[in-house]
């Protein structure tokens, strides 16, 4: 019988380490296999109490993610390592290119990223990644539900000796359950890998077309939006030890503030970024690992709101890594240096982590670094009847730290549990006195934030797992010296995500996820989701409820969640 192959984190480490001996608290979320039990990424995502979505509706349209009491600004996301943050606003982090279906797995890195992965990693790191296939196949999927939802995808792959290739679309719309919060959303995507003898080239383009009714995203407005982009990159192995690479975003963004008038107040935004980096490891001794890195970014805007703009950084970075052959401790030391155009200061972001194994199923672990963001453009420029930026503002830092532990009971019983805390500096957010009618971009002093993180992962029986993971959070909220924060306290001071998964007759899987959560100085409120999959033949029925408790929420202020739904179909697969 072949075992079975070992997770492998590539966040938070020079080089990829099998997750049992990662320093760092990281959540690992493999996606084979599952999903026609989601919508979108981000419903796998909600396994993870410390990290808390902050969705505007259904569909995946429009959504942040917050980690640690951090702002949804804070949090780096990446697709195969590369950026996709975006620089016109944080809003649109999540605008990713690549379809469901084109993804292999999830990593997330929860604490400061900054020394490895740069800029707007403060509180977390969050990469979605593909992977080549091994095998022909092809895969049609079509699906529909209430709200007018529909939704249809197809994946095909090859293998071709040392060539192959795999090509993604996707299809998912609504007419909404309430006015003004139909969406449609649109992925494709192309990738291929290649093996020479420099190694492995790996070349993606990718694309997104979403638009959607922003009822209340942004204000007391009946507003619509439409964002579009394209997403290529090249990642070239230069030997075992050197790999370069080459990424390029543009992405544009349509807002129109009230939908039935749009010469009332219109925004046109196009923002572009590349980025470049040179990545090198070496062993330096029998157990030391060390990367070298060197990275170059830029981006640039044009808008009608916030004007024309362009800026760029670069930067280098160390690592080194002591794994000793008997994996019973590990540590790794980092630093980075980032400098910017524009007059921003230099910025130096250090980082130290290690473990200890101090039994055969017990590791200790622990880590402190660096984070800091800069504003975006809105952060800086934007203006409109609600909102006002501040081209002043300062960058955003943060000092953070943990400390946890991961405990192997048996085959059949984990625990996993970390304390955490956060210092930040300059924090950015939109702030206003009770009275006034505007929210303006400021920076706040003062801000911490601590709290805990407890996971048990529980086999009961063969082909059954069980998942609870709680975080409590606690802020000070000193920082706002009497005036109403719109982004910066809209964390969750309790979270709790039970998932109950069950292989049942048949080869049919079945799965139910209850979040119980309570957002600072709101109501607890439970949601609760349900799916019945049959992943294996050729025809393959899928049944997926979302919010079968019908729980009126808001993970946003003043925008309500769609209530209980159902979306049910088949897919086709082609080959193996």
């Amino acid at each position: 019988m072949k075992a079975p192959a070992e997770t492998m984190v590539v966040l938070g480490s020079a080089t990829p380490v099998p997750l049992a001996e990662s320093p760092r608290a990281v959540f690992v979320l493999p996606l084979e296999g599952q999903k026609l039990a989601a919508d979108s990424p981000l419903d796998f995502l909600r396994q993870d109490s410390a990290l808390f979505l902050e969705q505007r509706g259904a569909g995946g349209a429009q959504a942040d993610i917050a980690l640690r009491g951090g702002s949804f600004a804070q949090t780096l996301v990446l697709l195969n390592g590369f950026r996709i943050n975006d620089s016109q606003t944080a809003h649109h982090d999540l605008d990713l290119p690549v379809p469901l279906d084109a993804m292999d797995s999830i990593q997330v890195l929860e604490g400061a990223g900054s020394t490895l992965h740069g800029v707007d990693a403060l509180t977390g790191v969050v990469d979605f990644l593909t992977a080549a296939p091994d095998h022909d196949s092809l895969r049609v999927r079509a699906g529909a539900g209430n709200f007018g939802e529909n939704e249809q995808s197809f994946i095909g792959g090859a293998v071709v000796r040392k060539w192959s290739g795999r090509v993604t679309g996707s299809r998912d719309f609504s007419t909404g359950f309430i006015t003004d919060r139909d969406y449609r959303n649109e992925d494709a995507s192309l990738e291929s890998w290649a093996g020479s003898r420099l190694g492995v080239t790996d070349f993606l383009f990718a694309g997104s077309d979403r638009a959607f009714g922003a009822n209340q995203f942004y204000g007391n407005f009946p507003s619509w939006e439409r964002t579009k982009g394209w997403f290529a990159s090249v990642r070239q192995e230069l030997g075992a030890h050197t790999t370069a690479a080459y990424g390029y975003r543009r992405h544009t963004d349509e807002f129109v503030l009230v939908r039935d008038n749009p010469a009332l107040y219109e925004n046109n935004h196009i923002d572009g970024s590349w980025q470049a980096n040179l990545r090198s490891t070496h062993s330096v001794a029998r157990s030391a690992q060390l990367l070298m890195g060197l990275e170059a970014d830029g981006d640039s805007i044009v808008s009608n709101n916030l004007g024309d703009h362009a800026r760029n950084r670069g930067a280098g970075y160390v690592d080194l890594d002591l794994r000793p052959a008997a994996r019973r401790w590990n540590l790794a030391a980092g630093l980075r240096g980032e400098i910017f155009s524009g007059g921003i200061p230099a910025v130096w972001s250090p980082q130290l982590a290690g473990s200890l194994r101090v039994a055969q199923g017990l590791k200790l672990r622990a880590s402190g670094g660096y984070g800091f963001r800069i504003p975006t453009y809105t952060d800086l420029y934007y203006s409109d009847p609600t909102t006002i930026g501040n081209p002043n503002l300062k960058p955003e830092s943060a000092w953070s730290g943990d400390g946890g532990a991961d405990w192997i009971l048996s085959p059949k019983l984990t625990l996993s549990g970390t304390g955490f805390y956060t210092r930040e500096h300059n924090a950015i957010d939109y702030v206003r006195a009770s009275s006034a009618a505007r929210w303006q971009a400021t920076n706040l002093s003062g801000l911490q934030f601590e709290g805990v993180e407890a996971t048990a992962t529980w086999i009961p029986a063969r082909q059954q797992t069980v998942r609870i993971s709680w975080t409590a959070l606690h802020g000070a909220q000193s920082a706002l010296q009497g005036l109403q924060s719109e982004y910066i306290f809209n964390y969750p001071v309790q979270n709790v995500m039970a998932t109950w998964t069950a292989a049942a007759a048949h080869h049919w899987v079945v799965s139910n996820t209850v979040q119980i959560a309570q957002r600072y100085q709101q109501s607890v409120y439970p949601v609760w989701n349900a799916t019945l999959t049959h992943d294996t033949g050729k025809l393959r029925p899928y049944l997926r409820l979302s919010n079968l408790s019908n729980t009126g929420y808001q993970e946003i202020s003043g925008v309500n969640m769609q209530g209980r739904s159902m979306v049910g179909g088949f897919a086709l697969q082609l080959g193996r």
